[in-house]
């Protein structure tokens, strides 16, 4: 009695289940749609920076010494060959004055052994001469000594010659490393950092030990967003590029700026030892600011929106209505005005949309362009005004070619033909963008 009343149980409850999986089959899944209108479509790439002057110069030492004048303060502006620090030229100074004194010991050399070269030469002449008289007063032997004798004060007489004008380029780098203890403003500017203070020494930097960097002046009427791009987003960016930057420092404010310069290589190095699986790859891209504002300072945080492409009153879909369908799952229907499945057995997805047929959906491959904030543009595969199933996305994802769909809300009426389309959020973008 038992068994039979458990029986009746179970297929009772399998007869619930059944109906309500045939009211839910029969009801279709619950979809949001949309009409492929018209819109302006604005494709961007986002990083972020800082800001940095265009120009600016980080000053170094070439010698070393204690800094005996600083006349100047960090924000101060300074003009082209204002002195800005004064390094102690006590031992330059003298290092010139010893320069100095070998090089009239040099010259003094050079005048005596100019007078033995030419005495030495009048001797070979005379020598020379009696013996083209056939006179017995020189032997042949004393001939040849005096010619001699003069080709080596001659060949002394420029030896010494060089040694003066060694003397003269010992003088000349004495001055100069005299002149570099004095450091004038290379350009005119304001002074952004100063790491020093009077009573310190300047180190000179080696080649694995750089120098320390004193202060620095910057022009800072041309100021650029440097950003850090992503490697795969690079190629699609371009010299001239129009961007927009925000920068942290001014709130609710956004400022205009210009591609100037792309970097050729990474900003951290490939490190042979990692494989570059782990390493992330980025790339330097500049912006120059166009009309940079009042207060703005070097080193400040910035985001930049870099326009790559634009479009104006196209078709446009959902960037959620797209999805993927396995090659196996797509019965293709021969249409020449659709873009059709991939062949190959390599490809094994499809890109496209779900079309609204009534109750049902039917799967369309889809050629895209650019992708906008919320939408992608249609290149072929659907006309403007088609109706296409735009949400939920676990609603697409349950979707097979011929799926029965409930539409949550109200139908796409005359507005989905396209004109409405343009009044998106791409559009608005666009608008506030300038184009």
């Amino acid at each position: 009695m038992k068994k039979a009343i458990i029986a009746v149980v179970v297929v009772g409850l399998l007869a619930i289940m059944g109906f309500l999986a045939t009211q839910r089959e029969g009801s279709g899944v619950e979809v949001r749609v949309e009409a492929v209108g018209l819109r302006d479509l604005v494709d961007d790439v986002s990083a972020t920076g800082h800001i940095e002057p265009k120009t600016h110069v980080d000053i170094t030492t070439d010698v070393a010494g204690r800094i005996i004048e600083l006349p100047v303060e960090e924000g101060q502006d300074v003009e082209e060959g204002d002195l800005l620090l004064q390094i102690d030229p006590a031992l330059f100074r003298a290092a010139v004055n010893r320069a100095e004194a070998g090089v009239a010991q040099a010259r003094a050399s050079l005048a005596q052994q100019e007078a033995a070269y030419r005495q030495a030469q009048r001797d070979a002449d005379r020598f020379t001469a009696l013996q083209a008289r056939g006179t017995d007063f020189v032997t042949e032997a004393e001939v040849e000594q005096a010619v001699s004798n003069a080709e080596i004060q001659q060949r002394l007489f420029e030896a010494t010659e060089h040694q003066v004008e060694q003397a003269e380029a010992n003088l000349d780098q004495e001055r100069d490393r005299l002149g570099k203890t004095t450091i004038r403003a290379p350009m005119s500017g304001r002074i952004t950092r100063l790491n020093v203070e009077r009573g310190e020494t300047a180190i000179v930097g080696t080649m694995n030990n750089p120098g320390t960097v004193l202060l620095t002046v910057a022009d800072l009427s041309v100021m650029e967003a440097v950003i850090e791009v992503d490697e795969t987003d690079v190629p699609d960016i371009s010299i001239g590029d129009s961007a927009y930057v925000e920068i942290d420092a001014f709130p609710n404010r956004r400022f205009v700026g210009t591609v100037t310069e792309i970097g050729n290589s990474s900003i951290i190095p490939l490190n042979p030892a990692s494989g570059g699986s782990a390493q992330a790859i980025d790339f330097e891209v500049k912006i120059e600011l166009r009309q940079p504002p009042e207060g703005i300072r070097p080193d400040l945080s910035a985001t930049a929106d870099v326009i790559t492409a634009t479009r104006d009153q196209v078709p446009s879909i959902p960037i959620t209505a797209l999805t993927l369908m396995d090659a196996d799952e797509y019965e293709e229907i021969p249409n020449e005005n659709l873009p059709s499945a991939p062949g190959s057995d390599a490809v094994r997805e499809i890109e496209g949309v779900f079309v609204v047929e009534g109750d049902i959906v039917r799967f369309r491959p889809v050629e895209i362009g650019i992708a906008g904030e919320n939408y992608f543009e249609v290149v072929s595969g659907i006309e403007l005004g088609t109706t296409v199933v735009s949400g939920s996305f676990q609603a697409i994802r349950e979707l097979r070619d011929g799926s029965r769909i409930r539409i949550d809300g109200p139908a796409p009426g005359a507005a989905a033909n396209g004109d409405a389309g343009s009044g998106g959020s791409d559009a608005a973008v666009n608008g506030e963008n300038g184009g």
